[in-house]
């Protein structure tokens, strides 16, 4: 039995086909035993931060309980759509807000600046696109996935982080979106 989080991070909260892949993921994961948490964050309330200060000021609401939840989470799991290359700017926000010193990074030691404190925990990114997934991988290089990956959650511990693109979306057949699901399912299952 694992914990997992589910972090929804599509800004907009009407329903679509990532919210629906994340609702497979998670009714699977809680069938096979697994303790599933979800955050969506299209109905959080948070500020942007506009200073390092304001990045070093303890959470609190919705941020102190996204915390306490990853806190407690062996995995992660992030459901977004790809707008301009990389996350929306809403999750990022939401990034910057709960990854703070303090909770996700200490003081260094020797030559390092810092400390990851969020080790332990692995993460999945399942990304939609409207471009092919390949296009994405291949001529993109995947970039702004990428970088998520490094320099957001390995640098504050968290690997291996694996990814899971979906390209395409507007342009799915329904036997499409029911593979899309049943993987969503396995990976449930799997608390992967």
């Amino acid at each position: 039995m694992s914990r997992i989080v589910v972090i929804q991070g599509h800004p907009e909260s009407r329903p679509g086909l990532l919210r629906a892949l994340a609702d497979s993921y998670v009714a699977a994961a809680r069938e096979a035993g697994h303790v599933v948490s979800v955050i969506d964050v299209s109905r959080l309330s948070f500020p942007l931060l506009r200073s390092k200060d304001a990045w070093s000021v303890p959470a609190q609401g919705d941020i102190a309980q996204a915390q306490s939840l990853i806190a407690g989470a062996g995995h992660l799991v992030v459901f977004f759509p790809l707008w301009l290359g990389t996350l929306p700017a809403m999750l990022k926000a939401f990034f910057e807000h709960v990854f703070c010193p303090g909770f996700a990074i200490g003081e260094g030691r020797g030559r390092q600046p810092f400390t990851p404190l969020l080790t332990g925990r692995s993460a999945r990114l399942v990304v939609t696109m409207g471009m092919p997934a390949w296009l994405f991988r291949t001529f993109y290089l995947a970039h702004g996935v990428r970088c998520f990956e490094r320099n957001i959650l390995q640098f504050v511990g968290i690997r291996p982080v694996h990814s899971t693109l979906i390209g395409s979306v507007d342009a799915m057949t329904d036997a499409s979106r029911a593979r899309w699901h049943a993987r969503m399912r396995r990976l449930g299952r799997d608390a992967d």
